[in-house]
């Protein structure tokens, strides 16, 4: 029987608030420790713990709780083409990704944890253009099965196009989908609910209840769901 544990205490997300107000490095540097102790280890057990429940929502997904290359998006921004040249995140995000290595955008589960926005999500974020139109080709060959995705409830949410895509019809029943050029859907949580024991079993849940979803865009870029 697994025992219940929390994984995101007060400490986790005190750091996160600490880190954005002294996002520099050397702040980091003498707190270094304090975020793998609290932050970064927490994060990976969560995800070695989340693999065999992903599994049981489908076989082809990780949870790779390497602390590099894994599942767990670094810490450190990608600062070169951006204005904002503060060095860190001052939120940690985990992907949960296809098995298969896959040429362009591949739908996946996520993790979001900042002290003032908490969410579950899963989908397609920016898909490139390719692999964008192999979804709206899914949903206009498979409706019947896109019709399935919808009437559970979940909302897509994301960028959407003005006009209808070239070559759409812009009277089919479902152009307003094929308008969106993202395909997520998102579940947040309470701070009160991250640092809960059974926050694992609920994120399992969330990703349980978008998997409709993710199975739908996964098929539909030609990979195994």
């Amino acid at each position: 029987m697994s025992t219940q544990r929390s994984y995101f205490t007060d400490e986790f997300f005190r750091f996160l608030r600490e880190l954005k107000k002294n996002n520099n490095r050397e702040w980091f540097q003498a707190n270094k420790q304090r975020y793998e102790k609290e932050v970064r280890d927490p994060a990976l057990q969560f995800i070695a713990d989340f693999a065999p429940h992903l599994k049981k929502i489908n076989s082809h997904f990780l949870a790779d709780p390497r602390p590099n290359g894994g599942s767990l998006f670094r810490i450190y921004r990608d600062i070169r083409f951006s204005a904002d040249k503060s060095p860190y995140k001052t939120h940690l995000g985990a992907w949960f990704k296809h098995e298969r290595p896959f040429d362009g955008s591949a739908p996946g589960f996520y993790l979001h944890l900042d002290p003032e926005d908490c969410f579950a999500a899963a989908g397609l974020w920016h898909p490139d253009p390719k692999t964008l139109n192999k979804v709206r080709s899914g949903i206009l060959n498979r409706t019947s099965e896109w019709k399935k995705v919808k009437a559970g409830g979940l909302k897509i949410e994301g960028a959407s196009l003005k006009r209808p895509p070239r070559g759409f019809d812009a009277d089919h029943p479902f152009i307003k989908d094929l308008k969106q050029t993202d395909f997520v859907s998102s579940i947040r949580f309470a701070n009160k609910e991250l640092k809960s024991p059974k926050f694992l079993e609920q994120y399992t849940e969330s990703c349980r209840e978008m998997s409709p979803l993710v199975a739908f865009l996964t098929k539909s870029v030609g990979l195994p769901w």
